[in-house]
């Protein structure tokens, strides 16, 4: 895969019902809980707060990320990576997109829990400003595990974001 890699052919855009299958794709293979079809059907047809975005890479989603704006804070649901296509900084371009999405609609802060046990997730956010504030004791249904909760402020400028 690594030769073959344009990042040219690379488009972020918003996530629609079509996309969900591939969506569930990405899902199974990235996390050992993973969200239902009808979980994400569900955020996009009746959570009025939800906004998800896609990665597309040459037709095939690669990734994608979700976020609840509620009041002003963007709460993120979910974050993935298919494994083919990690270590590209694509992770770190969808939190900096889902960033500027939620100050496009006026939020000031953001939150997510991660696994405690998920290092390079929990690099990542500091990298953006993110802190741990908190514990979720057993957060995981899969095995029980803590979630760190952590927060960050978000600039007070806005930036310009995929349509919302």
């Amino acid at each position: 895969m690594e030769t073959d890699w344009n990042p040219e052919k690379l488009e972020l855009r918003r996530m629609t019902l079509a996309d969900v299958d591939a969506v569930m794709q990405v899902e199974r293979r990235s996390f050992s809980a993973p969200w239902s079809r009808q979980a994400f059907v569900t955020e996009l047809v009746e959570n009025q707060f939800a906004r998800y975005l896609v990665f597309d890479y040459d037709g095939r989603i690669i990734g994608y990320a979700g976020v609840w704006l509620i009041l002003d804070e963007g709460h993120i649901t979910n974050i993935a990576i298919d494994p083919d296509f990690r270590g590209k900084n694509l992770g770190e371009i969808l939190m900096r997109s889902l960033m500027s999405l939620c100050m496009s609609q006026g939020a000031r802060k953001m939150t997510l829990e991660v696994r405690v046990s998920n290092l390079v997730a929990q690099t990542l956010y500091k990298k953006l400003g993110f802190e741990t504030v908190g514990v979720r004791k057993g957060y995981y249904t899969d095995n029980q595990e803590d979630a760190y909760i952590m927060w960050a402020d978000l600039p007070l400028e806005e930036n310009k974001a995929v349509d919302a």
